[in-house]
């Protein structure tokens, strides 16, 4: 099916802020603050999304990053910001991609939630770019198409690392390790030395490793994109 593009995309938002007990998480500003700047720098409008709706939680900011310190500086994403939508009230066919962001909180309520489900499917089925960064690829994990199948069985895919997840000393904290996860739903993950960039495009799914991933995303989601 072919898409009218709207020059729209849509970064998800995890809401969920505890990481197991052991600290406060939430979405990766970086995560989010790069694929912006790559975004809007190519044309396309950026909007947010959250599971909860709201200003979702925010982890691994540091605005001794210009590129970080200009998104948390822009007016209009500011405002976005404090008032994501709920996946719920979003409507696929206003965006040609969905971008979803990691941090340790997407572990908990991206792999249960319908409504984020349903937009990424909807999106992905007509044509738009389903993408996702470091524990992003948690929302893969609820993603079935209309035949029933893992939207992710047979693609190669990138995700954050069991051995990164070591290397943090989370693998033992979080309700599921993301690669094992991903495998077992039949994808071929794929991955590089730990917290190396690495970032692979697989028709209209491209994935991310790692934060340091997250620029090269969104570059591989407008390359998608205009292919």
């Amino acid at each position: 099916m072919q898409r009218t593009a709207t020059r729209r995309i849509l970064i998800g938002l995890t809401s969920h802020d505890d990481l197991g007990g052991v600290r406060k998480t939430g979405y990766y500003l970086p995560e989010v603050a790069h694929p912006w700047k790559v975004f809007t720098a190519a044309g396309y409008t950026v909007d947010l999304a959250s599971v909860a709706g709201g200003e979702p939680p925010v982890d691994g900011a540091d605005l001794n990053d210009p590129v970080q310190r200009e998104y948390t500086e822009d007016v209009e994403m500011a405002a976005k910001t404090l008032a994501t939508p709920r996946f719920a009230d979003v409507q696929a066919a206003d965006y040609d991609a969905i971008l979803f962001a990691g941090g340790h909180g997407t572990m908990w309520d991206f792999p249960n939630d319908p409504d984020l489900a349903r937009v990424a499917v909807e999106i992905y089925s007509a044509g738009g770019v389903l993408a996702a960064v470091c524990h992003g690829p948690a929302a893969l994990v609820g993603l079935y198409g209309v035949d029933g199948r893992p939207v992710v069985e047979g693609k190669q895919v990138a995700a954050f690392t069991n051995a990164e997840e070591a290397a943090v000393g989370l693998a033992d904290v979080v309700p599921f390790l993301l690669q094992s996860r991903l495998e077992s739903l039949g994808a071929t993950h794929t991955g590089a030395p730990n917290f190396e960039p690495h970032t692979i495009t697989d028709g209209h799914l491209v994935t991310g490793q790692n934060p340091a991933s997250a620029k090269d995303v969104a570059a591989a989601v407008l390359a998608v994109l205009n292919g």
